[in-house]
């Protein structure tokens, strides 16, 4: 497949006081947006909260992790599979991960930097040295090293991607044929509208006090917000197709990024605010000229006088009305789940015009997996 073609995905979401994603202080993160302070989350916290909700509906072994550690999860293969002691398994593993190239860190048996692989991909260099772990485990540091060297370890890493390392990428800056392009590009969430910051100023008590101790056992306070955020992402299926060398596993694999960046949630100070919410609207739109980001419906905020997600809704849509009349390339797709229905015949019949029809979530995910199959037939 060499057409260019990108799933945006537009989302609503109002999150009610949190502090979601914190900065060097604590508090929530924040920016300035058409001069106004804006609520924000990073784009790295919404990406990691939508790679754990991955695995509520894949197998493990079938999706990626990310750690300094990855000699000591080879070693550990390698001793399970093998039945050789810890300490030999360590040694086979350690040579094995030096003959890739990969910069050992300060910390005996860690990486440089953080290595994104597919826990498959694991199991395929444990079995290159399945059979041969024993007499492997007989030789001294420098005869291993030279005994490994042939092994394809790299070619293991390079093929047979899982889908989130296919979705996020992979950079290993000192050896670039490791390297996976990303095939999605997740924005930083803002608030549509001018927020501040508060402060939750809190007791802790202790129950053993007796009754002539007063003062709390503890003070605190946490900052936090409450805002109705603006999240955007989106995902070249033409780059997806090619990490994953597969129509089917790509399509598969935008299906499962669209459920989980809509489903997903950051969850800094969660026992704190409880506060897990589900988006307001989710539009989809399918694009084979360029990724379009729609933030700029909100350089205006929305005034706090009116209903912030309702006149959010409509901003959004007029703004992607606008801009597809003025720039003339309309999508080859466009899908809208939303609960504003019982708003105002003003949201509905806006939302309506620009996106469509209002379709149940689960719909919307079915008709974009038929379209995407669709054009990938087509090619």
């Amino acid at each position: 497949m060499t057409d260019r073609l990108y799933i945006d995905v537009h989302i609503l979401q109002t999150v009610p006081p949190a502090n979601l994603n914190r900065d060097d202080n604590g508090n929530p993160k924040e920016a300035y947006f058409g001069g106004k302070r804006r609520s924000r989350v990073s784009s790295q916290a919404w990406k990691r909260s939508t790679r754990l909700h991955f695995a509520e509906s894949r197998d493990p072994q079938d999706l990626a992790t990310r750690t300094k550690r990855i000699a000591a999860q080879l070693a550990k293969g390698v001793a399970q599979r093998t039945g050789i002691t810890a300490e030999d398994a360590q040694r086979i593993a350690d040579a094995l991960i030096k003959s890739t190239g990969i910069s050992a860190g300060k910390k005996a048996g860690d990486t440089a930097y953080l290595l994104f692989y597919g826990r498959r991909q694991l199991d395929g260099i444990v079995g290159l040295v399945a059979d041969t772990a024993a007499d492997l485990a007989t030789l001294d540091a420098k005869a291993l090293e030279e005994a490994v060297k042939a092994l394809p370890v790299k070619e293991e890493l390079q093929n047979g991607h899982p889908a989130d390392v296919a979705l996020f990428g992979r950079m290993v800056a000192d050896i670039p044929g490791l390297n996976v392009d990303a095939a999605t590009q997740v924005a930083h969430a803002i608030s549509t509208h001018a927020t501040e910051l508060e402060f939750d100023y809190y007791t802790a008590v202790d129950d053993e006090n007796t009754a002539d101790e007063t003062g709390a056992g503890m003070i605190g306070t946490i900052g936090f917000n409450s805002a109705t955020l603006y999240r955007y992402a989106t995902v070249g299926l033409h780059q997806l197709r090619d990490n994953l060398g597969d129509d089917k596993a790509a399509v598969e694999a935008v299906d499962l990024f669209v459920d989980s960046f809509a489903r997903s949630m950051p969850t800094g100070y969660g026992n704190s605010f409880a506060h897990r919410t589900r988006p307001s609207l989710v539009a989809v739109v399918v694009r084979a000229d360029q990724p379009v980001n729609l933030v700029s419906a909100y350089e205006n905020p929305v005034p706090a006088s009116r209903g912030i997600v309702a006149e959010s809704a409509r901003r959004l849509a007029g703004e992607f009305a606008t801009a597809t009349e003025q720039w003339g390339d309309a999508p080859l797709y466009v899908g809208i789940c939303h609960t504003l229905g019982a708003d105002a015949d003003e949201t509905e019949h806006k939302l309506a015009e620009a996106f469509g029809a209002n379709r149940t979530f689960p719909e919307l995910r079915d008709a974009l997996r038929t379209v995407l199959t669709e054009r990938m037939n087509d090619n």
